[in-house]
Parts: structure tokens; C-alpha cells; sequence
């Protein structure tokens, strides 16, 4: 199923620099979704979305990221603040869902800390029962995409006991904590930021599960999006280099190598999508795919040759891209893969 006509993947294309390296919000490639109905498509129908089944979201999202990686991170936070709804109370549901199928409303994450980031250093974002039910927040959100465009924020937070909660903090409630967008080596119009929570208030209708432990269960915040916007990156990278291979046939054998590795990957993807995923299963397809992004973006720039080493050619940006993925929710099962994958020389 295509999400996006040739004319409205060249408006994403043209913005794919610019995107990635300014800190400047991507509004022109967000209003090209909002026109399309895009924002709709993952919300049930009695919300006001469309509900489009899991194997279509994921075919619509690699299309995004396999133009713009960017705006395909941006969304994909913003899908996973949708999954977490859905979850949600239905009040939390009523109040935000059919605003986000009209594009009304972005809702965005902070989820990392509970999963991935800083958990060396103990609990970043502390949670304190009051005996109304509500929670006063201290502490840092490390990664929040999107935190000064956002309605408000789907947060993880943990107990003094070590259990865990959701809330849904909205945007008003944060005026002066949120900092300045992170300097980061790729991704920077997504305007990722820490956010310093000082006494946050969060009503107990705002609670989204728990408290309990592992709120957010084995694979914490990552899903299959990462994996999926990780085909996206390979799946245009394998496109450059069969279309270098029409002119240059030594690299016929190569381009259909990775070619090959794109369209399984994309298979198993489509395949766990369709089922309750598992996993294991799921963990292994990240990995796989982190280090397809990783060999054929390398791949790229040494077939560009110079050229491709000099913005804005696309394939400077995409090796900067599929760094990416060894940060962003990076589990140890992938991390050490990724590492054992390095180390085997």
C-alpha cells in the first residue's frame, strides 16, 4: 500500500537535508503527512482515525523514513505516544486521540530512562506518591523528540520502591524546563531535548498505567518502528547503489546482495507486525537490522566516493543516520550483537 505519491516523497526528499542537519522544526515534511492523512491511520475509528491494520503502518512508515529519516523519527515517537494511549483509560483516550487524528494535537515520549538510558546512574525521573493519588515528578527526561512542539508528553517515571508508572504530563506544566534541543550528529530538526522536571504535578486522572514493575514490559519503549525506520535507511541505500550499478555492473552482484537482505528483513518485519510479537523475535530483527543500516550506508559513501562525502549528498547524511541506531533504544541484547558484529574481523 502507498502512503505517498512520487510528487509527495520529492517534497520529503528535498527536505531530508535541511531536516537532518537544522534545528529547525520540519514543518513543510510534517504538513506533507497531516495533507495525506497520515496521522489517522494508526488510531481506531471510533476516535476519529482510520485504523489501519499493523502490516500497512509499517509499510507507511518505511516509506517516510526510506525519504526522510527525520520526519520518520519524529512520527514514530509520536505513533509510539499513540500505542501507549491506546493502553490508556478511556478518558485518556477520549482526550487526546481524536485530536491526534486531525493532526490537532502532537504528542510525543520520554520513555528512555525508564529502558535504556542512565540506568547506571539510578532512577533519572523520581515519582513521589502523594495520598491523593497524584505524583509529584523530579528529576530528567533524558530524550524527548519534540518537547517544545508537543500537547503534552507520555513520561516514565519510578517509585521510591522501584516501581515503575506512566503519565501523561501536559505541556503547560513543564514552561520553563524544557531545554534548548540537543546538538546531535544526525536527526537535529527533530528538536530532541532534555527536560529538567521540577516539582511537576501529575493528577491522578493523567496516570497512564501502573505503578508496577517493568511498566513497559521486555522490550521496553522500541517496538518494531526502530527496525522498521532501519529498513527505510538500508532500503534507500540499497536503491543508490542498484542505481549506480546500471552504470557500473561490477556492483551488480552487491546491489543484489543488499537489495535481498532489505526485502527479508522487510518480510520478518511484516511478519511479527501481524502477530503479538515476540520478544525474542523482536530483538533479534533490531539487531539485524541495525547492522544492515550500518554496512550498506558504509557501503554507499565508498561507492559515492568523494562526492559522497560532501553535503548535501544523501549519502553523507545516511551514514550519519545509521550511527543512530546504536543509540537510540539500544537494549544490551542488540548493543552486544552490534559489538560481537564489530569485534569479528
Amino acid at each position: 500500500m502507498t502512503w505517498l505519491t512520487p510528487s509527495l516523497r520529492d517534497r520529503l526528499i528535498d527536505g531530508a537535508e535541511e531536516a537532518d542537519r537544522l534545528p529547525d522544526w520540519p514543518a513543510s515534511s510534517w504538513h506533507v503527512l497531516c495533507d495525506v492523512g497520515v496521522l489517522g491511520r494508526s488510531i481506531p475509528m471510533e476516535y476519529g482515525g482510520l485504523g489501519w491494520g499493523p502490516v500497512d503502518l509499517q509499510r507507511g512508515m518505511e516509506q517516510i523514513a526510506t525519504c526522510c529519516l527525520t520526519t520518520a523519527f519524529v512520527l514514530s515517537q509520536r505513533e509510539a505516544a499513540v500505542r501507549n494511549l491506546l493502553k490508556a483509560p478511556v478518558h485518556l483516550k477520549e482526550r487526546y486521540l481524536p485530536l491526534m487524528a486531525k493532526g490537532k494535537a502532537f504528542l510525543t515520549v520520554g520513555l528512555s530512562q525508564l529502558t535504556t538510558s542512565r540506568q547506571h546512574l539510578g532512577p533519572a525521573l523520581r515519582a513521589a506518591p502523594q495520598s491523593d493519588g497524584s505524583y509529584f515528578l523530579d528529576g530528567e527526561i533524558p530524550w524527548v523528540t519534540g518537547a517544545d512542539q508537543a500537547s503534552a508528553i507520555v513520561a516514565g517515571a519510578t517509585l521510591p520502591d522501584a516501581r515503575q508508572l506512566l503519565v501523561v504530563i501536559r505541556a503547560e506544566k513543564l514552561v520553563g524546563m524544557i531545554e534548548s534541543p540537543l546538538p546531535l550528529a544526525a536527526l537535529v530538526g527533530s528538536r530532541t531535548s532534555l527536560i529538567r522536571c521540577h516539582r511537576v504535578l501529575v493528577e491522578p486522572d493523567c496516570v497512564l498505567a501502573g505503578p508496577t514493575e517493568n511498566v513497559l514490559g521486555k522490550l521496553g519503549g522500541g517496538g518494531l518502528d526502530t527496525s522498521c525506520l532501519a529498513i527505510g535507511l538500508a532500503s534507500a541505500c540499497a536503491e543508490f547503489i542498484r542505481k549506480e550499478a546500471e552504470m557500473r555492473p561490477e556492483l551488480m552482484a552487491i546491489a543484489k546482495r543488499y537489495g535481498d537482505a532489505v526485502s527479508k528483513n522487510r518480510g520478518r518485519l511484516h511478519e511479527l507486525a501481524e502477530w503479538i510479537a515476540d520478544p525474542d523475535q523482536t530483538l533479534a530483527l533490531r539487531l539485524e537490522c541495525t547492522k544492515l543500516a550500518l554496512r550498506v550506508t558504509q557501503a554507499c559513501l565508498m561507492i559515492a566516493k568523494g562526492n559522497g562525502f560532501v553535503a548535501p549528498h544523501p549519502a553523507q547524511r545516511w551514514v550519519r543516520q545509521a550511527s543512530f541506531f546504536l543509540v537510540w533504544s539500544c537494549p544490551r541484547p542488540v548493543a552486544e550483537g552490534v559489538l560481537a558484529d564489530l569485534a569479528d574481523w
